[in-house]
Parts: C-alpha cells; sequence; structure tokens
C-alpha cells in the first residue's frame, strides 16, 4: 500500500490516481489530493493516470448507510424492529448537528489553515505540544463525533499523533459546553471529572510521545519542517493584508471550503454512520435494568461499564444524561467517569478511523495506554467519593 503525499492515507496502488513526474510515481486519494500537490510544488509537467470511476453503489458511505436505512423502513412493517428505529432517529438528531459542524470546521482548516501553523503548534516532541493540543481541545465546543472529523483534519495538516491522541481525548469532556452541562449535572463533583479527562489526556501524550521516539507508533509524514524564527501571527497579518475582498475571492474561499469538507466527509462519515448503527441496536435491545444491576461501585462494576461504553458511546451530550443517571441510580461516581471517558479511547468508531488514517499501531496503543488510566481513576473515585 502507498500513502497520498497529501493527506497520509493509504492508498492502492492500483486503484488510486497516480501522478508520474520524471518517472517517480505518487499515489493519491483523490483529484482534490492530486491538485494540491501539484500546486505546492509548482509542478507543470506530469502524467495522470486516473482509476476507472466507480459506481455509487460501490461507495462506502452508500453501503453501509444501506443496512440501517433498510431496517428503517422494514420496522414500519415489523413491531420488533419500531425500538432500533426510534433509537437511530434519537441518535441521528442528538448528534447531527456536531458531525456537520466537525465537518464544516474540518473544511475550513484544511482551506485556511497552512501545514506551517499545526507543524508549528502541534508537532514537536516537547510535553508543551501536548498541552497545546488539549487547550485546543478545551476550547472546541463539539461532541466526540465531531472531534473526529477535526482530529484527522489536524493529522493531514501536520500535527503530531500524540498531540492528535491528546486533542481526541481532552476535547469531548474537557471543552467548555461539557464543563458547564456536567457542573449542572454533579454539582462540584462535575470538576473533578474535567480535571481527570485533562489529566487522562496529558499522561496519554507524554506516553505517546516516549512511544514514538521509540518507533513503536507510526510518525506523521504530513509534518513540514518550519524554520525556528517563523511566526505565525506574522504570516496571518502578511494573508490579510495582501487578501483582496470580492464577490469573485468569496466563491472560490466557499468552493475550497466545500471540497475540503465533502473530501473530509469521505474519510471519516462511514465510520460514524456505522458507530451510530451498533449503538442504536445497543441501545433498542439492551434492557435499561441491565446497567443499573450490573454497574455498581466494584471492579466488576467498572469493567461491565467499560464494556457497555465501548458500545454505546455515541455523543458526549448523549452520554452526560445518561452517565448522570447511572450515578444516581448507584452511586458510583467512579462509574459515571470510566462511562463517559472509557467511549472516546475505545470507541469503535474512533479506533477504527485511527487504525484507517493514522495508523494500526496508535489505534492500538490509545486504549491500552488510555484506558488503565481511567479506570484506576474511576476506582479512586469510587474509593472516595
Amino acid at each position: 500500500m502507498a500513502h497520498d503525499p497529501i493527506c497520509g492515507m493509504e492508498v492502492d496502488e492500483k486503484t488510486s490516481i497516480k501522478l508520474i513526474i520524471n518517472k517517480v510515481t505518487h499515489y493519491f486519494c483523490s483529484s482534490r489530493c492530486k491538485d494540491k500537490f501539484i500546486e505546492q510544488h509548482a509542478i507543470k509537467e506530469a502524467k495522470v493516470c486516473l482509476p476507472e470511476e466507480k459506481s455509487f453503489f460501490k461507495n462506502r458511505i452508500f453501503i453501509v448507510s444501506l443496512i440501517p436505512f433498510l431496517l428503517v423502513l422494514i420496522s414500519f412493517f415489523i413491531p420488533g424492529l419500531v425500538p432500533f428505529r426510534k433509537a437511530f432517529f434519537l441518535y441521528v438528531k442528538t448528534i447531527w448537528w456536531a458531525i456537520l459542524l466537525g465537518l464544516c470546521l474540518g473544511g475550513v482548516i484544511d482551506y485556511y489553515v497552512p501545514r506551517e501553523y499545526i507543524s508549528k503548534i502541534l508537532s514537536r516532541k516537547k510535553p508543551t505540544t501536548i498541552l497545546n493540543a488539549v487547550g485546543l481541545g478545551f476550547l472546541m465546543s463539539a461532541c466526540s463525533h465531531g472531534i473526529l472529523a477535526l482530529s484527522i483534519q489536524l493529522h493531514k495538516k501536520g500535527a503530531s499523533n500524540p498531540a492528535v491522541v491528546s486533542f481526541l481525548l481532552a476535547s469531548p469532556w474537557a471543552n467548555l459546553t461539557i464543563t458547564v452541562m456536567l457542573v449542572g449535572f454533579f454539582g462540584m463533583k462535575g470538576i473533578f471529572i474535567i480535571l481527570a479527562a485533562l489529566l487522562v489526556a496529558v499522561n496519554t501524550g507524554l506516553i505517546f510521545i516516549f512511544l514514538e521516539k521509540k518507533n513503536l507508533i507510526e510518525k506523521n509524514k504530513n509534518i513540514v519542517d518550519v524554520a525556528a524564527d517563523f511566526s505565525i501571527i506574522k504570516d496571518i497579518k502578511l494573508r490579510a493584508k495582501n487578501y483582496k475582498w470580492s464577490l469573485q475571492s468569496l466563491m472560490r474561499d466557499l468552493s475550497g471550503i466545500r471540497t475540503g469538507t465533502f473530501a473530509l466527509a469521505d474519510m471519516v462519515l462511514w465510520w460514524i454512520i456505522l458507530g451510530i448503527f451498533i449503538a442504536s441496536l445497543a441501545g433498542a435491545y439492551i434492557p435499561v435494568h441491565i446497567f443499573h444491576k450490573f454497574m455498581g461501585p466494584t471492579m466488576l462494576g467498572l469493567i461491565i461499564t467499560l464494556v457497555l461504553a465501548t458500545i454505546i458511546e455515541v455523543c458526549s451530550e448523549g452520554s452526560s444524561p445518561l452517565a448522570f443517571e447511572i450515578f444516581r441510580q448507584t452511586g458510583a461516581f467512579g462509574n459515571s467517569f470510566v462511562f463517559l471517558m472509557a467511549g472516546v479511547a475505545t470507541d469503535y468508531t474512533e479506533i477504527g478511523l485511527i487504525w484507517t488514517n493514522i495508523g494500526r499501531k496508535t489505534a492500538i496503543w490509545l486504549p491500552l495506554v488510555a484506558v488503565p488510566q481511567i479506570v484506576c481513576l474511576g476506582y479512586l473515585f469510587n474509593l472516595f467519593f
């Protein structure tokens, strides 16, 4: 498998777009990446080989969407599928805006933010890089599925893999919106959830820096070299000064953002749909009393909570009320924390996206590093609260 030099994705050499320059072949996942490569390197002459166009019914988004669509359609005739339909519509209603927001912000980052900016802030092998990633995550007000798109976009723009992982862990629970929501549910105890989420994100990022130095995880090939004296602020001022405002430039910008958004959606949307589908099955057919009966403040309760969080984690805003209900029914504050935080570290949607877009080693190490921290903190919370 080859790697797209623009987005870093693995591509099939037989079915990808090929750009041949001086007998050297480069492979691309899309025409957009190919065009960006030509623009960045000021290439004037090159041979382009395009693969045969695939039918829309071979598109991954179409294939993954077809199964839940058919089940929803059949549910109008088979009563046993009605709970699935209600759960599926509830999940879609809850998170559609976050997914759309994440994809659009990803499109904005793709079009407006140069790689040099991300490489300058989020690519260095220093603790400050992890703190920058966690701080950026705190400023983001999007749920876990919206953050997925942003994380992949940051990876494409040159953020190091440790920084991407820290951003992914911190953003869903340690952002401004969720801070207010969790304090509303748990009172001042909600602050401990936020602080613990930040602690796990920072620790995991620092461990991933060590793993990267030991070549135990992949390195981001999208990182570009940036001069030590490069100033992001000065570069922004220069770009703003040279920008010519007009209707034509506005339409060009909107077209660029739309292109980036669609390209990102093609990468991540099918995983998100798959996650909603599986979560809807779990939410529809796992009895509620099972949650309360087996999720007490014990080590077994923590483990069962961890397993269920892996299955049904869908959205930070949607998971917060359920986490509070677990606390209200069982008094297990640590279980609520594990339910919230473990979903981000073990969710199959996120692991799958990291596996296919960042690297298999990174995807495997994420739960191995983060989950023990989460379980230990959950145990301590149950012990002292």
